[in-house]
């Protein structure tokens, strides 16, 4: 079992390159098999989610070209199944826009119910109205969603609530439909704009991404094309509250500013520094004694819900009592316990954790409940001044980060993956 072993308590400074969005490369993948044609998609993050879905396109057939390690070739002509009960593709959550594809493509899929981290309550239930809407029967029932039309016909879909995944999928779908399809009260999030474009790169008709309203309409086939995913923002965010938790200077480099302009308003509430340039982010924190303020995750271009774990590990060390609020879902304060074992002072009350903050962090052994919140523990332990910190259970980690210990260790962290007690003693030994 692999795991994180870490001596804290130094500034994290230098630079760090930030790779593609996993969320927008999921989905993204997931598209690609939409045409017969051939399919580039370059800047592709390395990590065990990216990798399990490419895997699940090979499993109905689809070929997949390594082009090298953040660029593949997709085509998708050989496909010559329509469902996926592939073994690995029940843990990653973004296995449903694999229906949306492939019934956009062939009017029929059949899908493995989706996994990913135990964050709370996350159905798919939009996305099944959406297909619904477009002319498809969809069934559920033993574990497995099935969906097929004789046709689909563009239809005004109305969101009950603002869903970024059911965006995506009803959107792949409507762009080989018939007719015209509206999205209303649409996610706007920046990976739905991507994939969008993605799409009407292959020839799509999508306008409106980015805003609450999304219309689309169909065309009769996709193309070919290359196209380059967009940086990710949790990965850049990640690096950014590491950089105030460590009080380090960091610039984080290959991003796009306007993605993280609501983790940056947190993070000058808190008292750092952040320096914006065309495509890099500066965050300056030495010297720099960290404040109390009050968070609340909301849809984009609210606070990611992505980002709040790791914004608590920092709140932890400010000044005062500060207040996280999570809207959108409901076990995501599963870090908590694990926090306080490394001396964090966070009680929770409903959905508001309610953090008083403290002088430093020791180090401990502590287990990542899931993506997220694992990277906050990380964070943590890179500030933790006394002790070493062992994080378990990182599997969750490497779902969503590529190298996250090599591009820490580059910015003067004392941190390695191990998998075994021995090597925890031997960097017991050398950081001692």
């Amino acid at each position: 079992m692999e795991q994180f072993v870490i001596k804290g308590g130094k500034p994290l400074n230098g630079a760090v390159e930030i790779g593609g969005a996993k969320n927008a490369a999921l989905a993204i993948i997931a598209a690609a098999i939409m045409t017969d044609n051939d399919v580039k998609i370059e800047n592709l993050p390395d990590v065990k989610d990216v990798n399990v879905m490419l895997d699940a396109i090979m499993d109905i057939g689809a070929k997949v070209e390594r082009i090298d390690r953040h660029t593949v070739i997709i085509n998708g002509s050989t496909i010559g199944g329509f469902s996926i009960d592939y073994d690995y593709i029940k843990k990653i959550r973004a296995s449903y826009y694999l229906l949306g594809a492939l019934l956009g493509k062939y009017k029929k899929a059949e899908v493995a119910l989706p996994g990913g981290c135990a964050i709370g309550a996350r159905p798919i239930d939009l996305h099944l109205k959406g297909f619904r809407a477009l002319g498809a029967t969809v069934d559920t029932k033993y574990g497995l969603v099935s969906a097929d039309a004789e046709a689909l016909i563009g239809s005004h879909i109305y969101m009950d609530k603002v869903s970024v995944g059911a965006t995506i999928n009803i959107m792949m779908t409507a762009s080989l439909a018939e007719g015209k399809t509206i999205i209303e009260n649409a996610a706007k999030e920046p990976h739905v704009v991507d994939v969008a474009n993605f799409l009407n790169s292959m020839g799509a008709n999508i306008r409106g991404a980015g805003t609450d309203v999304i219309r689309v309409v169909g065309v009769e086939r996709l193309h070919g094309t290359e196209y380059s995913v967009i940086p990710d923002q949790i990965e850049a965010g990640t690096f950014m509250c590491a950089a105030a938790a460590t009080h380090g200077d960091i610039l984080i480099k290959n991003v796009i500013p306007k993605h993280l302009e609501a983790t940056s308003a947190k993070l000058m509430d808190a008292g750092c520094k952040i320096f914006e340039y065309d495509d890099a982010i500066r965050v300056f924190a030495t010297d720099i004694e960290l404040q109390r303020t009050s968070v609340t995750t909301l849809p984009y271009p609210g606070f990611p819900t992505d980002m709040q774990p790791q914004m608590a590990a920092v709140l932890g060390l400010a000044k005062g009592t500060s207040t996280v609020t999570e809207s959108i879902f409901e076990n995501r304060f599963k870090y908590v316990n694990e926090l306080t074992r490394m001396g964090a002072q966070i009680q929770v009350e409903s959905n508001i954790a309610i953090i008083t903050g403290v002088e430093k962090y020791a180090g401990a052994r502590v287990a990542a409940p899931d993506l997220r919140a694992g990277a906050a523990l990380v964070v943590a332990g890179l500030s933790a001044e006394d002790g070493v910190t062992v994080v378990d259970d990182i599997h969750y980690i490497l779902r969503g980060y590529e190298d996250f210990d090599k591009k820490l260790q580059k910015l003067g962290a004392d941190i390695e993956l191990v998998d075994n007690e021995r090597d925890i003693r031997k960097f017991i030994l050398r950081v001692s």
